[in-house]
């Protein structure tokens, strides 16, 4: 696998992660003075985790 596949690997799950934690301990995210609801974190998870399994399973495959 080339280091940028799993850099990029990393850093989606990395963010997938921050959101699962957001979701865990209720942090309130507050962008200009609006609350933003928990749901678009669920989003947030599936989009960025999907991504990266899909990265991944793209770098480990054998080319044939």
């Amino acid at each position: 696998m080339k280091p940028a596949h799993t850099l990029s690997i990393a850093l989606l799950v990395l963010v997938a992660v921050g959101h699962v934690l957001r979701l865990l301990f209720q942090w309130e995210l507050v962008i200009n003075g609006m609350t933003v609801p928990m749901w678009p974190s669920v989003l947030a998870i599936v989009g960025f985790f999907g991504i990266a399994v899909a990265l991944w399973r793209e770098s480990t495959s054998k080319a044939g």
